[in-house]
């Protein structure tokens, strides 16, 4: 039975022992809390993964429109969130149209950390020539701006900070002002709330870039295309994939974004 939503707790405090190499205490840790979050399109299951129990409404929204369920925020009616015996779950009512198309391509995927790819029934669902294009000139970021942006991230990443387990995804403004973060133990997760906090306040995604605090994948190149986002940098490697496809969709995409270092992968 689905019962009201309780403040969402993110952290939780353990007892631990702490070895020093001489002696041993006991102790208390404060760790990322990972739960299962069911998302249901009018009363259909779609997706379960691991995500932290907050922004879930972000999350959601952001994974409906990073995935292709639906294709804006004016598709989505209403989303409530509920506490379960197991996890949360959260509800989803979307358009009748986008409902239909949601229907003719729905798939069953239960991913760990809410990757994109896991869970696809065949190869040939794994279509990325229909991914949107942009045009990739527009969206270059000098790298001293993605150098301003990375500095700045450590700052605002509270949940981090508390227990060294979270990832984060933060909107960096044209000019190199970090403006919003989420964060989540899942790198996909962190992004999807990015994008779908962003997605509910109606914010543009034209200017300005993401960066991510996690090695760049396909899934998160795949995420940015749809929502129409110009340039992606990461504090890690990227795949050879998310080169190739951040190639085919026109998105600049930058790596190993450390101190003074910036790896522009797409300048060709």
């Amino acid at each position: 039975m689905l019962e009201p939503l309780e403040p969402l707790e993110a952290i939780r405090r353990l007892p631990v022992v702490r070895f020093d190499g001489i002696s041993s205490q006991a102790d208390d840790d404060q760790l990322a809390v990972e739960a299962p979050v069911a998302l249901v399109f009018n009363g259909i299951s779609h997706a379960v993964m691991m995500a932290t129990p907050q922004d879930l409404e972000d999350l959601a929204l952001g994974f409906a429109i990073s995935e292709g369920l639906i294709q804006s925020r004016a598709e989505c009616r209403d989303v409530n969130v509920f506490h379960q015996t197991q996890g949360f779950e959260v509800q989803l009512e979307i358009a009748s149209g986008a409902f239909a198309a949601f229907k003719q391509r729905k798939r069953s995927m239960e991913g760990r950390t809410g990757c994109g790819l896991c869970g696809l029934e065949s190869l040939q669902q794994l279509d990325l020539r229909t991914l949107p294009r942009r045009s990739p000139a527009a969206a270059v970021v000098p790298p001293e701006l993605i150098q301003r942006a990375f500095a700045a991230l450590p700052d605002r990443q509270a949940l981090n900070a508390q227990t060294g387990a979270c990832h984060a995804a933060a909107w960096v403004h044209e000019d190199g002002q970090l403006v919003q973060v989420r964060e989540d133990v899942g790198r996909h997760n962190a992004l999807d709330k990015l994008l779908g906090a962003r997605a509910w306040a109606g914010e543009s995604t034209a200017t300005g870039f993401v960066i991510v605090s996690s090695r760049a994948s396909v899934e998160l190149v795949r995420k940015c295309a749809h929502l129409g986002v110009g340039a992606l940098a990461a504090i890690s490697a990227p795949t050879s994939l998310a080169v190739e496809v951040a190639h085919q969709v026109g998105i600049q995409l930058y790596g190993f974004c450390r101190g003074a270092q910036v790896v522009h992968y797409t300048a060709a």
